[in-house]
């Protein structure tokens, strides 16, 4: 059983809770949704990595490596075969098998499931059990993306056909933890599996605190209560954070792309040369220097400098007011009184509550004031802002793209055949080029080829601009000092929770 006053632990001292051995951890956005065959947001993904197990999973230099699965065989370009672990066991004690994977793919596959994770899987025609620890993937044709496209959490077939839509309140995993409660928009709690085939963690169980106040957020984290901030922290706070002698902080270069997006249907933003004046008109090495200090790096397109397919050449928009107002000119926009406070036109820009993307919503306003477009900033908690924005329900806004690896995000994000809920092609951009493009990229084994194709993806796609590059982030993670064995990942993962403890010693 979980010690009874796991659920009480907001009474509890700070001694208490750390001789219960359990790691608080402090979370900015209430998850969406713990169903790994539809969750799509960051603070998902990070409970659902602890509570499931995929076959492949990318290491934290993200080298994509075995997960539940002791090794794979390539037959051919188009048959793959995993051989799976044995003894991997599902929290309610059975053993999970080829049965198990089969079940989940298929699902995924079946459209009338509306999954938004069959987008990187539609060319796998057919999963076959081999036996009860082996499995073949058969695909339709040469898909160079396909090994990275098998970190899909594996679930149950047993619990699922029994819970059926329930399944999602109260999800059965392999991992390291096991669900045990999630209070919307206040707390989840897990519990170790002391059965895991990796080892038992040593903590006895996770709390994620749901703070999406970052002033709140930092009071719990000083006081003890929150044992654990990941990026959840703006960086005017960190000096004060820094002479903390019971904190520590750690950094690291991350993969996590930030932009604007545009509703391309939109009659104001189809066209290319207001993107462009857009662009221009943002000042982000002022933004970078005076609000994120500096813990970005800024990005010229959508893979860091640190991807071997990323393409330094691309056509870059550094900030020059003139050139942006006489790019309105040319579309159509003229300044309506010179210099004077009527703009040329108006765009509602929607973002999250978070303070910071508030903040910097309130920067691109008044930058862009002076080019004569006025900006009404309008933001939402993050559950009902992000279904806006999955539904296209939107002019502009500014998101980051968590986790990064393969060059095949282009077809999930740009591709024609990639409109919501099939992908993430929120904007609605289309361009049979670009379509091709993609299409030649995913069919080419070999890495040079694969390369050269998308280096020619990203040039012809920053020349469109159906995205305004912005950086990429530095994570950052803040801790109480008693915390040993986190690892930040370049895509902000938690992957590392399982091998954490804390250290006893510690006052």
């Amino acid at each position: 059983m979980f010690p009874a006053a796991v659920f009480i632990h907001l009474g509890c001292s700070k001694n208490e809770l750390k001789n219960q051995n359990i790691l608080i951890i402090g979370m900015e956005n209430s998850p969406t949704n713990l169903d790994p065959r539809f969750a799509l947001d960051l603070a998902s993904s990070q409970v659902i990595q602890l509570i499931f197990n995929s076959l492949l999973i990318h290491d934290i230099n993200g080298n994509l490596i075995p997960d539940l699965v002791e090794k794979w065989e390539i037959l051919n370009n188009t048959e793959y075969i995993f051989y799976l672990k044995k003894g991997v066991r599902f929290h309610d004690g059975l053993e999970m098998t080829s049965v198990d994977v089969k079940f989940t793919y298929d699902f995924v596959l079946n459209t009338e499931n509306q999954s938004p994770k069959i987008g990187g899987l539609e060319k796998l025609k057919k999963i076959e059990v081999v036996d009860k620890y082996t499995i073949k993937f058969v695909l339709s044709e040469v898909f160079a993306p396909f090994l990275p496209n098998l970190t899909l959490p594996i679930v149950p077939r047993h619990v699922v056909e029994k819970m059926g839509d329930s399944f999602v309140k109260h999800p059965v995993g392999t991992g390291p933890f096991k669900f045990r409660s999630f209070n919307i928009d206040d707390e989840i709690v897990l519990i170790s599996n002391k059965d895991y085939f990796e080892g038992s963690p040593r903590l006895n169980g996770i709390i994620f605190k749901i703070l999406p106040d970052e002033t709140v957020r930092l009071l719990e984290l000083e006081k003890g209560n929150v044992h654990l901030l990941q990026n959840a922290i703006s960086p005017d706070v960190l000096p004060r954070l820094k002479k903390n002698n019971r904190l520590k902080i750690i950094k690291r270069p991350g993969t996590n792309y930030s932009y604007i997006g545009f509703n391309l249907n939109d009659p104001i933003l189809k066209k290319r040369m207001v993107r462009e004046a857009i662009a221009r008109g943002i000042d982000r090495d002022s933004i970078i220097q005076y609000i994120l200090r500096n813990l970005v790096t800024k990005a010229s397109f959508m893979l860091s400098s640190n991807n071997w397919f990323y393409e330094p050449m691309v056509k870059k928009y550094p900030y020059d007011l003139q050139k942006a107002k006489d790019l309105l000119d040319k579309a159509g926009y003229p300044d309506p009184d010179g210099d004077g406070p009527k703009p040329r036109f108006t765009l509602t820009y929607k973002t999250s509550q978070n303070e910071l993307r508030k903040l910097i919503a309130e920067v691109f306003q008044e930058q862009l004031r002076k080019i004569g477009i006025e900006i009404i900033i309008k933001s939402y908690e993050w559950g009902t802002f992000f279904s806006d924005i999955k539904s296209g329900n939107f002019q502009i806004y500014s998101l980051t793209w968590v986790g990064i690896n393969d060059p095949d995000i282009f077809h999930y994000t740009f591709h024609s055949e990639s409109f919501p809920p099939k992908g993430a092609n929120r904007g609605k951009y289309s361009n049979k080029d670009i379509d091709e493009l993609i299409d030649r990229g995913r069919k080419e084994i070999n890495m040079e080829a694969r390369k050269k194709i998308y280096s020619l993806i990203q040039k012809k796609l920053a020349e469109e601009i159906p995205y305004v590059s912005l950086w990429f982030a530095v994570n950052i993670a803040v801790m109480r000092k008693e915390i040993q064995g986190f690892q930040l990942y370049p895509d902000e993962s938690l992957y590392s929770i399982k091998n954490v403890y804390l250290k006893r010693d510690n006052p």
